[in-house]
């Protein structure tokens, strides 16, 4: 195995360090994976709540509010329909449970049994039928074309809040919010389903409290420039710059009518921060006849914010934590928009412990979509994990207590190798209501049935993964090369639909090319893709799509059902699809990629803050990996109760014995490494729980005697 610690400047880490206030070695990590962006910076050195992007940024997010808002006037039927997988469960439970709590008459619906996924023309034609009138779909929506239409022609509007792919087309709904949708101008791409449903609760708790919901205010600022001065305005709606003026003046050479001023600024409510200032500056400028009516907000924002008081932006500008991120400089103006920000968010309540609670579904659903943990999801999983182990919402804390995971430390792993399976598995054996139930249930002796259920049909989903994958994995040997070794694929009546994306995962992990397994019905078929890092599905979607009844998905996560007359169709785009598949160079050799290097004597207890900080870990966060040179393996012992295979150690830095665990590892003892011996070892680290006691432990990924190391 090669040990790759990439070469950083010195200098560069000394200036992440100061800059942003945190410590060399998390500067250095930092740097080492080309994190060193202010922006990116702030995910990962933040926590607070306030640094999620504003809702109102996706598209469609005032008009989705605004049509909420009408039906919950009007007392109209509203339909939330989700996905059955766990990212459209919780999205599910959060929407359908805000509205109900807003006193809206709502119904929810997730495909069940072997009904397919997206929204369907059944479940739009019998809603019509109850005299329903909106429908909001979660997690799904973006390619049901037909489905959409149809509840055009019937009266329904349909709301789409997804975050799939979009196709060329894109449904003719009411509105739809997508981050990733053509045009966007949201800053982050890669929420999950759950997490767009988190921000429309967001936009929607907004628009129920303040008042300053769809108005438009103009924040005003004046600063010198050599001989002239700049005028600057920000024009803001819901929170979110809409639009910007910047005249530079020198005064007395111009009327204020000869600038673009009074139209920008006509039937605009004006604010801005030391108002007497403000005014003298703009008489200076364009003489005593003008008065533009300004309200002075300094006073109001000091009484949320009391460490703004007498201070000016500038002032401010040099203490702001938020201006250390800014990718430029900021303004003055910059500054007075975050104190606006902050004062109204302090105000009203903006972020409450329902926020948090939600956070809760919306970090599940990033985790089990495997959305990139990175920009906002980081705050999003870090937030709902705390609250998970805080206070976990009802549903929730009867899964985790079934699991042995509640009052005890978890993390991401956990999470996604334990919870969301639990959940997932109700819409792998067709009954994912099962899951959006719990959420919403509200008596605790219910609650702890529908969580027994949903633990009954993991195990039954674990057995019938297992019997499943030794159908898959011979016939994928076999298919292999019909695809010219780039395409994994397996089919049959049966493979039970539910279990086509963990078989399909399965085969990637086996054969490291894309995989496609299909669930054949009567007369239709179901397909999920799965691929390796750095090939997109749609290059092949897209050479089907004629033949699908309905597609989408990620880029290396998608789906797809089909009539099976163009069976034979099907097979031979995908074999002409299959020749076409470009898959990165593998030369052989397993390269381990290396943070940061840790001398014997750096390896304390301590060494978990640094690594609690780059929490959460997942796609595209990877466990910190270590190296530590000259330790002395003080003690050996093998795992494995018929197969022996794997190997604990107790390995000496100095002042501290560190208990390690080396996995397949147990023809290497004596021949890599024996007692007593000085090893350099590359690791992670982890604490074990075990019988109620948290013990702090290596994970060695690879180990070699001091003086063997070829890097």
């Amino acid at each position: 195995m090669k040990w790759d610690k990439r070469d950083i400047p010195q200098d560069m880490v000394k200036n992440l360090a100061a800059k942003y206030g945190c410590d060399n070695l998390t500067a250095s990590i930092l740097a080492r994976r080309g994190i060193t962006g202010g922006e990116d910076i702030q995910y990962f050195l933040e926590d607070d709540p306030r640094y999620l992007r504003n809702p109102f940024g996706l598209p469609g997010m005032e008009d989705a509010v605004d049509r909420i808002l009408a039906a919950k006037e009007e007392g109209e039927k509203v339909m939330v329909f989700g996905d059955r997988d766990v990212d459209g469960v919780t999205g599910t439970a959060l929407l359908a449970g805000y509205l109900t709590k807003l006193g809206m008459d709502v119904t929810w619906r997730i495909p069940v049994g072997d009904e397919p996924y997206g929204l369907s023309l059944a479940a739009v034609e019998e809603f019509a039928a109850a005299y329903g009138t909106l429908i909001i779909t979660v997690d799904c929506g973006i390619s049901n074309m037909a489905e959409i239409a149809r509840a055009n022609d019937l009266g329904v509007d349909v709301i789409i809040t997804d975050h799939h792919n979009p196709q060329d087309e894109v449904p003719a709904a009411l509105c739809i919010v997508n981050p990733k949708l053509e045009g966007s101008q949201y800053s982050f791409r890669d929420l999950c389903g759950c997490g767009v449903a988190f921000k429309l609760v967001s936009a929607l708790r907004f628009a129920s409290k303040s008042e300053l919901y769809g108005q438009q205010i103009c924040l005003l600022n004046t600063r010198p420039v050599n001989d002239a001065w700049i005028i600057e305005i920000a024009k803001i709606r819901n929170l979110a710059v809409v639009k910007s003026l910047s005249e530079t003046v020198i005064p007395g050479m111009v009327r204020i009518g000869d600038t673009r001023l009074p139209a920008f600024l006509e039937g605009q409510q004006i604010f801005t921060w030391d108002g007497p200032l403000q005014q003298q500056v703009l008489t200076r400028i364009f003489g005593k006849g003008v008065e533009i009516a300004m309200l002075d907000i300094a006073p109001e924002i000091a009484k949320e914010v009391p460490q703004t008081a007498g201070k000016s932006l500038l002032r401010l500008k040099e203490i702001s934590r938020i201006a250390r991120y800014a990718a430029e400089e900021l303004t003055e103006l910059d500054v007075f928009l975050n104190l606006f920000t902050s004062f109204v968010r302090k105000r009203e309540k903006i972020f409450t412990a329902d926020d948090t609670a939600d956070l809760q579904l919306a970090a599940l659903g990033t985790i089990a979509d495997i959305m990139p943990l990175k920009d906002e999801n980081r705050i999003i999983v870090r937030a709902g994990l705390e609250a998970l182990k805080a206070n976990p919402r009802p549903g929730i804390s009867d899964i985790l207590f079934k699991l042995g995971l509640a009052g005890r430390r978890f993390d991401t792993k956990d999470i996604s190798w334990q919870l969301c399976p639990a959940i997932n598995a109700a819409g792998r054996m067709g009954k994912p209501e099962t899951a959006v139930k719990l959420f919403l249930e509200t008596d605790p002796i219910q609650r702890d049935k529908l969580a027994a259920e949903i633990l009954s049909m993991n195990d039954e989903r674990k057995k019938l993964g297992e019997d499943i994958w030794s159908i898959v994995e011979p016939q994928a040997y076999k298919n292999l090369p019909d695809y010219v070794e780039k395409l994994a694929f397996a089919y049959g009546e049966n493979i039970i639909r539910g279990v086509t994306g963990i078989m399909a995962t399965r085969l990637v992990k086996q054969f490291k090319v894309p995989a496609l397994v299909i669930s054949c019905g009567t007369d239709t078929v179901t397909g999920s893709l799965r691929s390796v890092k750095g090939y997109d599905l749609r290059a092949i979607l897209t050479q089907c799509a004629d033949l699908f009844l309905d597609w989408g998905g990620h880029d290396y996560a998608a789906g797809f059902s089909m009539e099976k007359t163009n069976w034979d169709e099907l097979i031979r785009r995908l074999k002409n699809a299959a020749a076409n598949i470009e898959l990165a160079a593998d030369d052989g050799t397993d390269t381990v990629t290396i943070d940061a290097e840790l001398p014997p004597a750096y390896l304390t207890p301590d060494i978990f803050k640094t690594i609690d900080r780059f929490e959460p870990y997942g796609a595209e966060n990877e466990p910190l990996i270590f190296l530590t040179r000259n330790v002395k393996v003080k003690e050996i012992s093998f795992m494995g109760k018929t197969d022996v295979k794997h190997v604990k150690l107790l390995l000496d830095t100095g002042k501290h014995k560190w208990p390690a665990v080396y996995w397949q590892a147990a023809d290497k003892v004596k021949k890599d490494f024996d007692l007593e011996d000085s090893v350099d070892l590359v690791f992670n680290m982890s604490r074990n729980w075990f019988n109620g006691t948290e013990t702090p432990q290596l994970i060695v990924t690879d180990l070699k005697r001091t003086g063997n190391n070829e890097e």
